[in-house]
């Protein structure tokens, strides 16, 4: 994935779980540890050097309180307090062996409260539990550590480092889960037929045959929507309607806008050229025809490689770091199908061979006042997937997923939503920032498909993508609000730089897209680019100096689509001009 920014195309998706650009240990985190390590393997044994930590929550953050997440830390099952935990608390010396000993007392004995070693590195090194390097966590237990870290041994057998099974509670705190790594799946379809077309020497190819006829791709079927709904937005097949509706009602007085409309129906036939291995990867799940719906989604054997919440779980992560798992599966850092916080905690440097590289969500997830940074997932939602399309591996529905007071960057994507993406579940981003993130499809910053996007004081800012959409983009049936936020200086290959909106419903209020950038040679929209059949709606909002290359670099209506303004909205300063079929909007 090395040099992997904005506008670059891959030609084939092998070898790109190895990453040449080896982070360094001051990249991990914001502030580093002042104390050595202790390292220790199951073996037992301390080594007196010790090691310098990677890094370690800071205290730089500015919180308010505010949560919504009922922290029950500290009380057991049966109602008790913190005075509880002094009854219930072991201390655990240096020795990995003592801690996968303490963990199964605590699982036979109604939970407990851990006290780890400070400055230790438990190093483990067998695979002893199903795929996991410490024993399931099925009761309320606490792990508590000073620059302490749980990792797995560079030389050992893949497995994860921990599984919170129904039932159980863990607390980490203070804590580095470091090194999970589980086994990649098995790929049902070679990975360049899907990626190869998206590279760019295929898409001059590809420009350059423009009077070749365009064959639209094929719609799966109810059972692999999902598949569809991250498809789309790369496909640019919205962009490609405006023209088709033209000719269909083409008169005398529609003629103009017709024309108009032209280039940018051209523009979109290599794209959609693209889309079409993505369809027929996803014509084996049609044909199944419709499957049961189960009522919570199941995790896979290889997600979570840092952390696996299952469902009827329970996760607290506080004051801790998630550090350079792998997952073969969805989630490096943490896949959470149960219920999970994630407070003052950095996810770092994580990857996931499918959906999630920092963080997988099919349940309820808050993050607040945290970090997620530099992590990859391959196929979507570099930073944070709340779901996964039936693309290579099986759809999961979204849950909820509420970040607030964090910063989600620098995270990147072969695929859709560099810093988040959601498919079919909720999201909501509360001052949060999202910048520097990278998407080779759509969606630099956000995409969501069939989804429910909630964008409040946030920041969305310096994202890209070679598709459509480098600082949100809304696709397929979603609904998104837009509140006193930014979406600024975003870049885009094809549509719309700030904002893509495709067959769905966006609000912007008291908000501002401006300074955004499509750059290809068929970009259209720098500010903001609406569909056929879809609306956007915009409340005392700015969208100023946005640049495309082709005209409008405001605001781009499809013809069929709609774009109202009110009196309190202002579209200036755009290049080449302001807007195409916008209602009280000047040119």
């Amino acid at each position: 994935m090395a040099g992997l920014t904005g506008v670059v195309g891959l030609a084939a998706l092998g070898g790109l779980a190895a990453r040449d650009d080896k982070p360094s240990s001051d990249k991990v985190s914001d502030a580093q540890p002042s104390t050595n390590r202790q390292n220790v393997s199951d073996a037992g044994g301390a080594d007196d050097k010790g090691a310098k930590d990677d890094g370690a929550g800071d205290d730089e953050w500015s919180g308010d309180g505010w949560s919504g997440f009922d922290d029950q830390s500290g009380k057991d099952d049966k109602g008790g307090d913190k005075n509880d935990e002094k009854d219930r608390t072991k201390q655990v010396p240096c020795d990995t062996d003592k801690l996968i000993q303490e963990i199964t007392f605590a699982n036979s004995r109604n939970g407990g409260v851990l006290e780890l070693a400070k400055g230790c590195t438990y190093n483990l090194t067998r695979n002893d539990y199903e795929g996991n390097g410490l024993p399931v966590i099925t009761e309320r237990i606490t792990l508590k550590g000073e620059h302490t870290t749980i990792g797995r041994d560079a030389t050992a057998d893949y497995f994860r480092i921990l599984n919170v099974g129904p039932g159980g509670h863990l607390t980490l705190k203070g804590l580095s889960i470091k090194g999970g790594q589980t086994i990649q799946r098995a790929m049902t379809m070679d990975a360049a037929t899907v990626w190869a077309p998206y590279s760019p020497s295929v898409r001059t190819t590809a420009a350059a045959q423009l009077a070749k006829p365009t064959t639209p791709a094929a719609k799966p079927g109810a059972a692999a929507e999902p598949a569809a709904a991250a498809a789309k937005p790369a496909t640019a097949a919205g962009a490609a309607k405006p023209a088709a509706a033209a000719a269909a009602t083409k008169s005398a007085a529609a003629k103009p806008v017709a024309e108009a409309a032209k280039p940018v129906a051209e523009a979109a036939k290599p794209v959609a050229e693209a889309a079409k291995p993505v369809a027929e990867a996803a014509k084996p799940v049609a044909a199944a025809g419709p499957a049961a719906v189960p009522l919570v989604e199941e995790p896979g054997f290889n997600d979570g490689a840092g952390v696996l919440v299952q469902p009827g779980g329970r996760a607290e992560i506080l004051d801790s770091e998630l550090l350079y798992n792998q997952s073969g599966g969805n989630g490096g850092g943490l896949a959470n199908f149960g219920s999970t916080r994630l407070s003052k905690t950095t996810v770092a440097h994580n990857t996931a061979f499918f959906f999630g590289g920092g963080i997988f969500n099919a349940g309820v997830l808050q993050v607040d006042e945290s970090k997620v940074k530099d992590n990859t997932g391959i196929i979507g939602g570099g930073g944070i997937a709340n779901g996964a399309a039936g693309i290579f591996t099986d759809s999961v529905d979204g849950g909820s997923v509420w970040v607030y007071k964090s910063e989600i960057t620098d995270n990147e994507t072969l695929g859709f939503g560099g810093g988040v993406l959601d498919v079919e579940g909720t999201t909501t981003l509360h001052e949060t920032t999202v910048s520097g993130n990278t998407a080779v499809l759509a969606g630099g910053g956000v995409a969501v498909a069939d989804s429910q996007l909630t964008l409040k004081d946030a920041t969305v800012v310096k994202n890209s993508t070679a598709g459509v959409g480098g600082g949100v983009a809304v696709t397929f049936d979603s609904v998104a609000t837009i509140e006193n936020s930014r979406i600024n200086d975003n870049t885009a290959g094809f549509f719309g730089a700030g904002l893509y909106n495709e067959d769905s419903v966006t609000t912007l209020r008291d908000s501002e897209v401006v300074g955004n950038r499509a750059i290809g040679p068929f970009a259209r929209g720098g500010g903001i680019f609406n569909t056929e059949g879809s609306e956007v709606t915009l409340h005392r909002t700015k969208v100023a100096h946005n640049f495309s290359t082709l005209a409008p670099g405001g605001i781009f209506n499809s013809l069929g689509g709609t774009v109202t303004l009110d009196d309190e909205s202002a579209v200036t300063a755009n290049r080449p001009t302001n807007c195409f079929n916008v209602p009280d909007c000047f040119a």
